[in-house]
């Protein structure tokens, strides 16, 4: 599946990966855990013990595609980059 089919079948995790400071600053999209690129390491296990697709998000991609490189490396099989948290909450509210 590609990320738009996860999108639409309603069954993910969204993971974001920026500052709570830029939460507050930027906005969040909702039902999005917030785990800081910073802390991955310490919290793979909330990650990798999902059952359903983990789509990462940032503010452009580049620290969601480094958590998912990281992920993919410890085991995560299902995980997907959904790059920048604006095109993705845009994404989501259109399907």
């Amino acid at each position: 599946m590609n990320l738009e089919e996860i999108l639409q079948s309603g069954n993910y995790e969204l993971i974001d990966v920026r500052e709570p400071m830029e939460l507050m600053m930027d906005g969040e999209i909702e039902g999005a855990k917030n785990i800081p690129l910073g802390e991955i390491e310490n919290r793979e296990s909330e990650i990798l013990d999902l059952e359903k697709p983990v789509i990462l998000f940032c503010r452009s991609g580049n620290r969601s595609g480094k958590a998912l490189e990281y992920l993919k490396s410890k085991g995560l099989q299902n995980g997907y980059n959904g790059g920048g948290w604006f095109e993705l909450k845009n994404t989501i509210s259109s399907i």
